[in-house]
């Protein structure tokens, strides 16, 4: 089991635990959600997605989009996923993220979808 996120304690007021995957899950969202200069410790986290939610959406931001998440994935999380896929579409005024991934852990496909700025 790994600590749930975000941080939270459970009904027993214990550190609250969640399993590999939900927690691999936790982290591909935290990586895309984090904007660099974000965290003290570590001012080149994340890939700057919700700063470009709200830039002009074009094919080029969904390009760059693409290549900044999937460097930022690889470098943060590499150990514990292989990504498969990465996709960046910009239709009207929704930016739509699918991170498809393999667990190293597992050898299980798994995906994560979110859309202008919200988890689905």
């Amino acid at each position: 089991m790994d600590i749930g996120f975000p941080y939270r304690v459970d009904a027993r007021g214990c550190t609250a635990s969640v399993d590999h995957v939900s927690h691999v899950r936790d982290m591909v969202e935290l990586v895309l959600f984090t904007s660099p200069g974000e965290r003290v410790n570590r001012p080149d986290f994340g890939c700057n997605l919700l700063d470009m939610v709200f830039a002009g959406n074009s094919p080029e931001l969904a390009a760059t989009l693409e290549m900044t998440a999937q460097a930022a994935l690889q470098r943060w999380l590499g150990d514990l996923l292989t990504v498969e896929s990465l996709t960046v579409t910009a239709e009207e005024a929704t930016l739509r993220v699918h991170v498809a991934y393999l667990l190293t852990a597992t050898g299980e496909n798994h995906a994560v979808t979110v859309s202008g700025g919200v988890p689905s």
